[in-house]
């Protein structure tokens, strides 16, 4: 089960040769993280809150496309979009509204279901919404806390004070960049042995495996006491957006399974590294990422 509290319709204009291309998605990272983890023959159902207006209504339909067994509450405020540009590989912001903050109401609501349908699935992923402030820390902790002990493993990809409240719930995995690491002021990320540091201290506070995202740089992997760097093939990069939430949706694919977690961290390597070839995000092919991750190392980089 992937929760994704708050999906937005994304609108992209893109300037192909002459003539102008219009695209409409449902999008934010837990629709994205999801279409990864459908794309690795996994089915997913997908819990959200969705609006009852114009925008709402489109999501509902493309929410049909995607493959998803969508569970949703309805609420009278819209959901959130933004509009992107695209020239030259490079997007620009045209307009954006991420939507209106969890309200009481709807969010016992959206627990409720969440719930339900986490208790039902052999793992759950916690996403976060485009802006965070919207959703309540503090939910994160109720919800995971409520599932982990139930017997439902939670996967969170999340930063700043949603991931303290979700380090509570003590997850099987999480999935951090550097960026998102540096920014909470827990570690340098042009200092390696800070970023290790800083992933064992999540560790230390309740995560149980830990992957550090690092842009062009491997990523580190922290799996118990063993830490690794990631080594992926090099590819042409069309867009690095969305590698991280694809990489998330590997890992979460190969565990849904019941698959080792070196294995999983492998697969989400793969999935990351296929994601900025292309444009769209969580976009990927099964085969063609079974094929990478035969080239996907784990190397040792230290141990304790």
């Amino acid at each position: 089960m992937v929760f994704a509290p708050l999906p937005q319709l994304t609108v992209t204009v893109e300037q192909v040769r002459e003539e102008p291309e219009l695209h409409l998605h449902a999008g934010g990272q837990g629709l994205w993280q999801a279409r990864m983890i459908t794309a690795l023959k996994v089915p997913v159902t997908f819990c959200a809150l969705l609006g009852r207006g114009e925008v709402g209504r489109v999501l509902s339909s493309l929410f049909d496309i995607e493959g998803l067994e969508l569970k949703a509450v309805r609420r009278h405020a819209d959901s959130g979009w933004y509009i992107h540009e695209r020239r030259d590989d490079e997007r620009h912001v045209v307009a954006e509204n991420p939507g209106s903050p969890l309200g009481r109401h709807d969010g016992d609501e959206l627990y409720a279901l969440a719930l339900a349908e986490g208790l039902k699935a052999s793992i759950c992923v916690l996403s976060g919404a485009a802006d965070p402030s919207l959703v309540p820390p503090d939910f994160y902790t109720r919800l995971g806390s409520d599932l982990q002990r139930n017997g439902t493993p939670i996967a969170a990809d999340l930063a700043g004070e949603h991931l303290e409240a979700v380090l509570e719930v003590k997850p099987t995995f999480i999935k951090v960049s550097d960026e998102e690491l540096h920014a909470d002021g827990l570690a340098d990320r042009k200092d390696e042995a800070s970023v290790v540091k800083a992933a064992r201290q999540l560790q230390d506070r309740g995560a149980g495996t830990v992957v550090v995202s690092r842009a062009e740089k491997p990523a580190i992997a922290v799996v118990g006491t063993e830490v690794y760097q990631v080594r992926v093939p090099e590819l042409s990069v069309r867009d690095h957006r969305g590698a991280g939430d694809s990489m998330t949706a590997g890992v979460v694919a190969v565990l849904a399974q019941g698959g080792e977690m070196k294995d999983a961290i492998r697969t989400g390597a793969a999935a990351g590294t296929l994601n900025i070839t292309q444009h769209g995000l969580g976009a990927g092919r099964a085969d063609a990422i079974a094929e990478v991750v035969e080239l996907v190392e784990l190397e040792p980089l230290e141990s304790s």
